[in-house]
């Protein structure tokens, strides 16, 4: 027979075993459970107190004990006695009763274990707790009667605590617990969560035991990892506890019976995070009817739209949801209707491909591909396109295709939910700027005579575009810097709800969407179905994981919960996850046809090495921490920190040391030498910036004074001025070089032996483009050198520079 038991598997412990005549519990994480990551999480609810001084008053306590009576085991009245030395008897009693309060308001029972003791209750075996705790029989009763109700205090016959034994489990508290009873110990079943408590100290007396597993490694792992990114979210507010977790219970419940690692992503991972954007919604809709009464309409915005309106059609079936295929694409061509409308595209677009821009300002296609082959293909490319689109026939040409584009999607919306005037419409979309309702909030009001409510799971605008939105994860509850951190890697998480179908590009004159062809893989659609399937098993389950004796205000413990776990799976992944993800691509939903990798760790690997943890604060990635797996905690933990709290780093900020490298710089007419400080990047590579003028010098890098082995990563020439940008981009100005050797041999790929020390790598120059100063960065990593070389605090030596280069 096992010696352990999973979460699930409570209610039918005492099936085969016919000889059990009491049912065992421990208390804390087996009957009641907490809404935080850890018992001491709590504790930051407490009044006038900090979690340190709480924990610091019970050590101490369990000292004096130890020291006066030879045992650790304390009251939590002899905790805030320490506390409070100079307290009053009335203060202390006081102190006790905020802590049993806030217990009481955090904990609850966990429905699986409620299950068991109404079993052993209708098979006529008695029930009682015992616990390694504090408190004592009474106050753990009472506490049992408030979190988890009266029923199930009262099918509990007796309650045993170590603080009145003075003794834990571990240490014998069961043998009290026996002659208490008078009973046969074989007749015993006692479960609890901990192995060590509730096996190891208590089988030894002949108690049947079992083990309460409560979570996998990798979901405790996961759970780890939430909690201590809420830290680094969520400033601590009075009154309210750290690293709240209210879908433990249902996590513990339900995860080890998925055997799908796509499906437990959705369960674990979306099921928190949409579960609470339901319920946030559902509040929302109740507030905007009551505000202005009419009928407030879901609508939900596909194509990323689609999981959120599963949840809801299994959360609330009796209230319809419904889908509308309005993309950003057709959202700015519906809003071209005058000539500044226009401009603001133009202008807010100007950067982009001029393609791109024709395509969006509904240019037909014979007509875009003549004007774009008539520009020029100089510098002057783009003013002269800007002026085409400028032209005011154009201009006319493109605000009469817009007032059509917006009759057919207003034909759209109407022919989905044909609203009422007084009525909302409540825009329901993942976020994270409200771009579409920006363009089509105007419009819908006007044609229908509603207000417009963006709803959204995330929520942090460029700029105020005076639309009434707001966000589950918003402005009204965290800065700037936590929403742009979260904001950065939003693409795994549209991939992950959208509909397996493409993009929205027109529609017919009676609202029928017209989509362009999908261009995701059918694989991918096939792990999304089941990532989604996952998030909606949790919908449908978590809420017989628990059982409260008192309701609360859940909404701020699920909003906190659930932005600490976005927030953790897009800095913090893990590799089964990531194997999930590994093949997702990800549409741009702009009316074209681009589809980008969601992550390749190989472009970050060479990033780190070409230019450290520094490259991470310029990159701009679909999912950069996913691509950043298996580079070590402490990058996932730069990047998250530099993003979350928007740190003004500069790359002199992350060299400490340097290697002081040879060069030969020579024109074919003037040679000289010097050195070149190379600085630390990332996994013992350094990066040496050699400058080379206009491209007229070669560089000889000497080697062989320094290394009998080295290894080169690359050797690249750039832009100075693309070098000192914050915003780097691997590969963006950069070309390869082509060095010769001399004296160095090369035995494998980017590894080289230097025969002596006068080995070297010659390096000539790339073509020349135009007059800007050019650089090559040489990124290598010493193997073995050829003599110990000082490594120098970072005082930015004098640079070689090349003739003319300053």
């Amino acid at each position: 027979m096992t010696d352990f038991i999973l979460p699930h598997a409570m209610p039918s412990a005492l099936e085969g075993r016919p000889n059990v005549k009491l049912l065992s519990l421990d208390c804390f994480d087996t009957l009641l459970w907490r809404d935080s990551h850890a018992p001491i999480d709590i504790f930051h609810a407490l009044p006038g107190m900090t979690v340190l001084q709480r924990q610091w008053a019970e050590s101490r306590a369990r000292t004096a004990v130890l020291v006066q009576h030879r045992h650790k085991e304390v009251t939590i009245e002899q905790i805030y006695r320490e506390m409070y030395p100079n307290a009053r008897k009335a203060e202390i009693a006081a102190a006790v009763a905020h802590e049993i309060d806030a217990e009481a308001r955090h904990c609850f029972a966990f429905q699986p274990t409620v299950e068991l003791i109404r079993e052993a209750k209708r098979r006529g075996i008695g029930v009682i707790i015992v616990s390694d705790t504090y408190l004592d029989s009474a106050q753990l009763r009472d506490l049992i009667a408030r979190a988890a109700g009266a029923e199930v205090a009262g099918m509990i016959d007796r309650v045993f605590c170590s603080s009145t034994y003075h003794k834990s489990k571990s240490e014998g508290l069961y043998e009290d617990v026996l002659k208490a009873l008078k009973c046969a110990p074989e007749t015993i079943l006692h479960i609890g969560d901990n192995e060590n408590a509730d096996v190891g100290g208590v089988a030894p007396f002949g108690v049947q035991t079992l083990h309460l597993k409560q979570f996998a490694e990798a979901t405790a792992q996961r759970l780890r990892l939430e909690s201590s990114i809420s830290a680094m979210l969520h400033p601590h507010l009075p009154g309210t506890i750290a690293a709240q977790q209210p879908h433990r219970a249902a996590l513990a419940a339900g995860e080890p019976q998925i055997g799908d690692s796509a499906e437990s992503l959705g369960f674990s991972v979306m099921g928190p995070v949409f579960h609470t954007y339901e319920r946030w919604l559902q509040q929302e809709a109740e507030a905007l009817q009551a505000e202005r009464g009419g009928t407030v309409h879901w609508l939900f915005m596909m194509r990323d739209g689609l999981l959120p309106m599963r949840i809801h059609q299994i959360a609330q079936p009796d209230q319809p949801g419904h889908a509308v295929e309005i993309s950003r694409f057709t959202a700015v061509a519906a809003s071209l209707t005058d000539p500044n409308a226009i401009e603001r595209y133009v202008q807010f677009e100007i950067g982009s491909d001029p393609e791109k821009i024709a395509h969006q300002l509904l240019l037909p296609r014979n007509e875009a591909r003549l004007l774009l082959k008539g520009l020029p293909k100089d510098r002057t490319r783009l003013a002269a396109f800007l002026k085409e689109i400028r032209h005011p026939q154009r201009v006319k040409q493109i605000v009469k295709a817009g007032k059509g584009f917006a009759d057919r999607l207003i034909a759209h919306v109407r022919a989905t939910v044909n609203p009422q005037p007084g009525d909302t419409l409540m825009l329901v979309d993942l976020g994270y700027n409200g771009s579409v309702q920006n363009h089509v909030d105007a419009l819908l009001r006007e044609r229908f005579g509603v207000h417009v409510a963006g709803r959204y799971l995330l929520l942090r605008e460029q700029y105020r575009a005076g639309c009434d939105k707001k966000g589950l994860i918003g402005e009204d509850s965290y800065d700037c810097h936590t929403l742009e951190a979260i904001a950065t890697n939003v693409a795994v998480l549209e991939q992950i709800c959208t509909a397996a179908q493409g993009s929205t590009v027109d529609f017919q004159a009676d609202g029928t969407p017209i989509r362009k062809a999908n261009s995701i893989k059918g694989r991918q659609s096939a792990v999304r179905e089941r990532i989604q399937e996952g998030t909606l098993r949790f919908e449908r389950e978590q809420a017989a994981a628990r059982l409260r004796g008192t309701a609360i205000d859940e909404m701020p413990l699920w909003r906190q919960a659930a932005t600490a776990v976005l927030a953790r799976l897009m800095y913090m992944p893990l590799a089964h996850e990531l194997a999930v993800l590994a093949e997702f691509e990800h549409d741009i939903n702009e009316g074209v046809d681009d589809t980008v990798a969601l992550f390749d760790p190989a472009i970050a690997r060479r990033g780190l090495r070409q230019r450290g943890l520094f490259y991470m604060k310029g990159s701009e990635r679909m999912y950069l921490p996913a691509e950043l797996h298996g580079e070590g905690m402490p990058v996932k933990l730069a990047l998250l920190t530099q993003k979350r709290f928007g740190l003004p780093f500069k790359y002199a900020d992350f060299v400490d040391s340097s290697i002081s490298v040879p060069v030969i710089v020579a024109d074919g007419t003037n040679v000289s030498t010097g050195n070149v400080t190379a600085t630390p990047t990332h996994d013992g590579y350094y990066l040496a910036p050699i400058p080379i003028g206009d491209c007229r010098f070669s560089v000889g890098v000497q080697f062989g004074q320094l290394f009998d082995w080295v290894q080169v990563e690359s050797a690249v020439f750039m832009p100075v001025e693309r070098f000192l940008s914050d915003s780097q981009r691997p590969g963006m100005d950069e070309t390869e070089a082509a060095p010769s050797l001399e004296g160095m041999q090369q035995v494998a790929p980017n590894l080289f032996q230097c025969a002596d020390e006068f080995g070297f790598m010659m390096v000539p120059p790339p073509p020349r483009v135009d007059d800007r100063p050019m650089m090559l960065a040489l990124v290598f990593r010493p193997i073995a050198r050829r003599e110990i070389v000082p490594v120098e605090t970072v005082q930015q030596p004098s640079p070689v520079h090349a003739p003319g280069v300053r």
